[in-house]
This record gives structure tokens, C-alpha cells and sequence, in this order.
């Protein structure tokens, strides 16, 4: 099982930013089949900034979500911890993470804070991925 660790919670006005982040990374999304856009803005540990949007396929297994467009991108700028990731959509409600996001940001930890927006922000709810997906299967259980 793993430990919790203790987060430095984010500030107000910070959150503010990672929220308008995510919801402009929405503009960007490429979803011609659902009409269904995800935006999402990840912050990492040393608290640098990566946007997503989730891009369609017509082949629908070939798309991808944008919390992972996001995650990917700061890998390839070397982060792999982060603090938290905040998710927006154009849905009326609040849009949570889909199961293989939710593998995949827990993969680089457990207890990222995962802040889910409602249709233009005004409704957000918080959760750790590890809440979201409990039991969750990590790199604690090969042994690194």
C-alpha cells in the first residue's frame, strides 16, 4: 500500500491559472467524431506548466485523452512528478478522468491532486488519483 505523502496545496490564485489554462487547452482539442472537448493544464513538482487537449481518430482506439497529450509532453521535458492536474470539458457537468488517464497519472503519483471543472469552471471538485483509483496498480509492486 502506499503512503500518502503531504502535498503543498496549491494556491487560490494559482489554481485560478491552471483552471483558465485548462479551459483554453479545450480550443485546441481535435474531437470532429464526439464533439466532446477535454482541455487539461498539469503542473509539475518544480511547478512548470503543460497543456492537452484530447485528439480524436477515426480509427477510435487511436485517440488519445488529454491528460496523457499533457503528461507525455512534460516527460519529454523531463518531469516526472506532479502536482496536480486540472481537467475541464464541454460537457455541463464535471468531467473526471477516464480509466487509462487515471492508470496513467498515477503511474507518476499517487497522490497527485486531480481537480475536475464543471462547463466554463464553475463548478470544481478535488480528489488525489489515488482516491479516484483505489487499489491502484504502480511501480511500488515490481519492486521500484
Amino acid at each position: 500500500m502506499n503512503q500518502r505523502l503531504e502535498i503543498e496545496e496549491i494556491s487560490e490564485e494559482l489554481l485560478d491559472s491552471l483552471k483558465q489554462k485548462s479551459l483554453e487547452a479545450r480550443n485546441l482539442s481535435y474531437n470532429i467524431y464526439s464533439k466532446f472537448a477535454v482541455g487539461c493544464a498539469l503542473l509539475t513538482e518544480s511547478g512548470d506548466v503543460f497543456v492537452g487537449a484530447n485528439v480524436e481518430n477515426a480509427s477510435y482506439p487511436a485517440c488519445i485523452c488529454a491528460e496523457r497529450v499533457a503528461i507525455v509532453q512534460a516527460l519529454m521535458k523531463g518531469h516526472k512528478k506532479f502536482r496536480a492536474i486540472v481537467v475541464s470539458s464541454s460537457g455541463e457537468d464535471v468531467v473526471s478522468p477516464c480509466g487509462v488517464c487515471r492508470q496513467f497519472i498515477f503511474e507518476f503519483g499517487p497522490d497527485t491532486s486531480v481537480y475536475m471543472l464543471g462547463n466554463e469552471g464553475k463548478k470544481t471538485i478535488k480528489y488525489t488519483i489515488s482516491e479516484l483509483l483505489p487499489l491502484g496498480f504502480g511501480p511500488s509492486h515490481l519492486g521500484k
